[in-house]
C-alpha cells in the first residue's frame, strides 16, 4: 500500500484532555481506525526553542516522547482533521512510504 509515515513529537509533560498527549494520540489512533501506532520515549532531544529536553533520574517531565504510525491518505486526512477539531497543536513530519506485511501472498 501506499501511504505516508506519521511521526508527532512531544514531550512527556504535555497533556490533552487530562493525559498525556503522547497517549492522548495512541488512543485517538485507536478510534479513528488506525491500523498501529508505536510510542517512543527517548533519552534527550531539543525543539524549535533550541532547549535541550532530557530525562532525568527523578523527574521525567521533561522527556521527549515520539509517536509514529503508517496511514493511508484517508486515515491521514482523519487524524489531522481530529487534531484540528481537537485544538492540539504539535510538531509533526509527513512522509510517503509504501507499507504492507511481508511474507503475505
Amino acid at each position: 500500500m501506499k501511504g505516508y509515515q506519521l511521526t508527532f513529537f512531544t514531550q512527556q509533560d504535555r497533556q490533552h484532555d487530562h493525559q498525556p498527549l503522547g497517549e492522548w494520540l495512541l488512543q485517538s489512533a485507536m478510534k479513528l481506525g488506525i491500523g498501529g501506532a508505536t510510542l517512543t520515549v527517548a533519552t534527550q532531544g531539543f525543539g524549535h526553542d533550541r532547549k535541550l529536553h532530557s530525562a532525568h533520574f527523578f523527574e521525567l517531565a521533561d522527556q521527549p516522547v515520539e509517536v509514529a504510525m503508517a496511514v493511508n491518505e484517508q486515515q491521514a486526512e482523519r487524524i489531522f482533521a481530529y487534531l484540528k477539531q481537537e485544538g492540539v497543536k504539535v510538531f509533526y513530519v509527513k512522509t510517503p512510504i509504501e507499507f504492507g506485511i511481508a511474507g503475505e501472498s
